[in-house]
C-alpha cells in the first residue's frame, strides 16, 4: 500500500512540474487502475458476501465483518496522495481513451467522497452498520406479539377491522423510534465529513459524486409536481370515496392506516377487482422464471442462489445483490403469491439481469450499471408487468372474460400507481434534502407537512413521532430515493422506444412483452451489456436516440 501510494505521489509531482505529456498520463492511469483493482476487487467480493450473510441471518458477526471490510475499502479510497493523482489526471484533460476516462471518473468521485480523516471515517462506518443491524433485526409488535413486515402488509391489504389496521400500521413504524437517535447521529457524521470536503451537507455531496445536478433534480421534481398535482387529487378523491364507503366512514375521517401501504406509496387494490385473486394458487417465483426465459434473459442461476422466503432474523424487504461482477448475482425476497410480490420479484430480477448480462470483457470498474437509476429503470420496466392485463392473461392462462375484467381496473391501477409514486418520491426527495440541511429541526412535523402537501394524507392525532425513520432507505440508501423517480422516467422512455423503434408498433395496445426475445436482445445490446462504459445520459441517448426526458412518463401516465 505504501509503495503504491509513494509511486503515485511521485507521478503527481512529475505532472505538476513538467505538465501533461501525451500518453504518459494514460499509461500512468492504467497502471494505477490495475493496482487499485487488485487491491479493491477481493475486498469488495468479501464485503458483498458478508452483507449477504448478514442480511440472510441477522447475525452480529457478519455485520461486524462487513463493517471491518467497508472501513478497509474506504480507507483505500481516502488516500490523499492517490486522490491528488486522480484529480491531476482528470484536470489535465489528456486522458483521451474513452474507457480509461470513464474509469477515471468512477475513481475520482469514489475517492472524492472518501477524503475523510481515518477516525471520522471509522465512526461513520461503525454508526452505519449499527443502524442497519438494529433495523434489520427489529420486529414491531401488535398487542405484545411480534409481527413481520409481510404480516403487516397482509393486514393492511385485507383486514376490515380498523383497530387491527391501526395497530399494524403503528407496528410498522416502531422501528423508527428504535433507531432515530443512532440515525440522526449518523446524519450528523455524514454532514461533518461532507463539510470537510467543501460541500454544504452530505445530500449535496451525494448528488455531485453521483454525477448529477441538484439544480436539475429540483427542476425535474418541480415540473412533475405541477403536472401531477391535479390528476393526483382527482384520483385520490375517487379512492377516498371507495375506501370510506368500505369502512363506513366519511372520506374526511380517513387516516394513514386506512390505506394499503404503510407509506401510501402503492395503490390500494380496491377498484372492483382485487388483482391478488389472480395470483392466488400461483407460484410467483416460477412465473418470473418462465417470463424472463421467454424474453431471452434466463434467470435460473440467479434464483438458484437466491433467498426467497420469509423467516426470523432475515432482512424483511427485498434487494438484488451482485457479489463479484463475474456472474454471482442473487436476489433476496420474502415471497407470497400476491400481486405485490409478483411485482417485487419481477423488479428485483430486473436489477439482477442488469448485473448478470454486462459485458464480461469490460474492466472491473465498468462492470456495473451506468448509474443506480438506470438499473432502477430496468427493474421498474419489468415490475410494471404484474398489473398488465395482456401480460397477466398470457402468464396466468386467463380467459378473455377475465382479461376484460382486469383491463377495467388495470389501466387505473397503473396510472394511479405511477402518479402516486411520483407524489411519494417528492416527499422523500424534499424531506431528505431538509434532513441533511438541518438535522436538528422538528423533523417529525416536517415529515407530516410534506405528506399532507404531496400525498394529501391526514396526520394521525397526537404528537408526531419518528415513524418516518422506519423507511429503510434512510438507513441503507441515503440520498438515493430521487433515483427511483428518474428510473420511472427512463422506464417510460425505454418502453416508448421499444414499442415504436424496436417492435415497430403504432401503439402499446395489447402489448404483453411475453415470449419476445427481441426485447432481451435489445436490452442486452444497448443497456445491460455496456454496463458503465458510458456516462448515464450518453448511454440513454445511444439506447433511445435522445437524452433522459420526463415527457414519456407524462404521456404514458399523466396526460
Amino acid at each position: 500500500m505504501k509503495a503504491i501510494s509513494f509511486t503515485v505521489f511521485l507521478s503527481a509531482v512529475a505532472l505538476f512540474l513538467f505538465g501533461c505529456v501525451h500518453n504518459a498520463e494514460e499509461r500512468q492511469l492504467q497502471e494505477f487502475v490495475t493496482a487499485h483493482t487488485a487491491k479493491v476487487e477481493p475486498l469488495s467480493d468479501e464485503a458483498n458476501l458478508a452483507y449477504w450473510d448478514a442480511s440472510t441471518t441477522g447475525k452480529s458477526e457478519y455485520y461486524d465483518k462487513l463493517s471491518r471490510l467497508q472501513i478497509r475499502i474506504r480507507r483505500i479510497h481516502s488516500d490523499p496522495q492517490e486522490y491528488a493523482f486522480l484529480k491531476d489526471a482528470k484536470e489535465c484533460g489528456k486522458v483521451k481513451d474513452a474507457g480509461l476516462a470513464r474509469q477515471l471518473d468512477k475513481l475520482y468521485y469514489g475517492y472524492l467522497q472518501n477524503q475523510i480523516e481515518p477516525g471520522l471515517l471509522e465512526r461513520i462506518v461503525d454508526a452505519d452498520t449499527k443502524v442497519q443491524e438494529k433495523y434489520n433485526n427489529f420486529r414491531g409488535t401488535v398487542e405484545g406479539k411480534k409481527v413481520t413486515n409481510s404480516e403487516v402488509y397482509a393486514i393492511l391489504t385485507t383486514e376490515r377491522d380498523v383497530r387491527k389496521r391501526e395497530l399494524a400500521w403503528k407496528a410498522s413504524k416502531q422501528v423508527g423510534e428504535a433507531i432515530i437517535d443512532d440515525l440522526l447521529q449518523l446524519v450528523k457524521l455524514r454532514n461533518q465529513a461532507a463539510r470537510k470536503l467543501g460541500f454544504d451537507n452530505y445530500h449535496t455531496l451525494s448528488i455531485v459524486t453521483g454525477e448529477q445536478s441538484r439544480k436539475e433534480l429540483d427542476r425535474i421534481f418541480d415540473e412533475l409536481g405541477e403536472l401531477t398535482g391535479e390528476p393526483f387529487a382527482r384520483l385520490k378523491e375517487e379512492l377516498d370515496r371507495i375506501l370510506a364507503d368500505g369502512y363506513g366512514i366519511a372520506p374526511a375521517d380517513l387516516m394513514p392506516w386506512h390505506y394499503h401501504d404503510p407509506f401510501f406509496q402503492r395503490t390500494p387494490l380496491v377498484y372492483d377487482r382485487d388483482l391478488d385473486l389472480y395470483y392466488k394458487g400461483k407460484d410467483v417465483k416460477e412465473l418470473s422464471q418462465e417470463y424472463y426465459a421467454g424474453v431471452g434473459l434466463p434467470v435460473d442461476d440467479i434464483l438458484a442462489r437466491s433467498d426467497l422466503y420469509d423467516r426470523q432474523n432475515k432482512y424483511p424487504h427485498a434487494f438484488s445483490h451482485d457479489l463479484d461482477r463475474k456472474g454471482d448475482v442473487r436476489i433476496l425476497c420474502n415471497l407470497q403469491n400476491t400481486e405485490r410480490w409478483m411485482e417485487t420479484i419481477l423488479h428485483e430480477l430486473g436489477h439482477a439481469v442488469y448485473s448478470k448480462y454486462h459485458d464480461p470483457d469490460e474492466p472491473w470498474l465498468l462492470r456495473e450499471p451506468a448509474h443506480s437509476f438506470t438499473t432502477e429503470a430496468i427493474a421498474m420496466f419489468f415490475g410494471r408487468l404484474s398489473r398488465n392485463a395482456a401480460w397477466m392473461q398470457e402468464m396466468l392462462d386467463l380467459s378473455d372474460k377475465e382479461r376484460t375484467e382486469i383491463e377495467q381496473v388495470s389501466e387505473k391501477y397503473l396510472r394511479f400507481g405511477q402518479v402516486l409514486f411520483a407524489r411519494w418520491a417528492m416527499v422523500m426527495y424534499n424531506f431528505e434534502k431538509q434532513l441533511y440541511a438541518d438535522p436538528d429541526q422538528d423533523l417529525n412535523n416536517l415529515w407530516w407537512d410534506l405528506v399532507e402537501k404531496y400525498q394529501l394524507i391526514k396526520r394521525p392525532p397526537g404528537p408526531a413521532d419518528a415513524g418516518w425513520a422506519s423507511k429503510l432507505h434512510f438507513t441503507t440508501a441515503p440520498c438515493y430515493y430521487h433515483n427511483y423517480m428518474l428510473g420511472e422516467l427512463l422506464a417510460s422512455q425505454l418502453h416508448h422506444h421499444i414499442v415504436h423503434d424496436v417492435f415497430k408498433l403504432d401503439s402499446d395496445n395489447n402489448l404483453s412483452y411475453v415470449g419476445n426475445k427481441a426485447l432481451g436482445d435489445y436490452l442486452r445490446q444497448e443497456v445491460l451489456g455496456p454496463g458503465a462504459r458510458y456516462h448515464w445520459n450518453d448511454m440513454i441517448e445511444r439506447a433511445t436516440g435522445e437524452p433522459l426526458r420526463p415527457k414519456y412518463f407524462v404521456e404514458q401516465f399523466v396526460e
